[in-house]
């Protein structure tokens, strides 16, 4: 089965601004000269991959694997029966997760995962049925930052 990652439009936005909202003063003051237009190019290719890694970031669960893909980078695979728990998650630590609404999976000894699959609760019930030992926390009110 394979999970896309919710996207956070708000996200996308912040780094729009951080990215381009620098150049407006220079464009003001400086005009549109060749190195502005190398620069505000360079900048664009940038965020275009960005935003190739929101819309393409998959977790893909494969008999007793988690597998992470988050653009054109692939994260080392996890053991499903290694997973200990499921949990919401209000880290901002970077992750492969394009939105805030997160959730984190115990693993292994002390390792940990954030990620933010659209369908929470139906990706966590999955786990379950592979591994039934792993603790689901997540609840229905808990996952959304707004009811739809």
């Amino acid at each position: 089965m394979i999970y896309y990652s919710k996207v956070s439009y708000t996200l996308l936005i912040v780094v729009f601004v951080v990215f381009f909202g620098s150049l407006i003063p220079n464009f003001i003051h400086d005009g549109f000269s060749n190195a502005m237009f190398v620069t505000t190019a360079g900048l664009i290719a940038i965020y275009g991959l960005i935003i190739h890694m929101f819309f393409n970031t998959t977790y893909t669960i494969d008999q007793q694997m988690l597998h992470i893909k988050c653009g054109l980078f692939r994260f080392n695979s996890i053991n499903i029966m290694d997973m200990k728990k499921i949990s919401k998650s209000s880290s901002i630590i970077s992750s492969p997760a394009a939105s805030f609404d997160r959730i984190e999976i115990t693993y292994g000894k002390f390792d940990e995962l954030i990620i933010s699959p659209k369908h929470k609760l139906k990706f966590a019930a999955d786990l379950q049925k592979i591994n039934p030992n792993l603790i689901n926390t997540l609840k229905a009110k808990d996952l959304s930052f707004k009811k739809k």
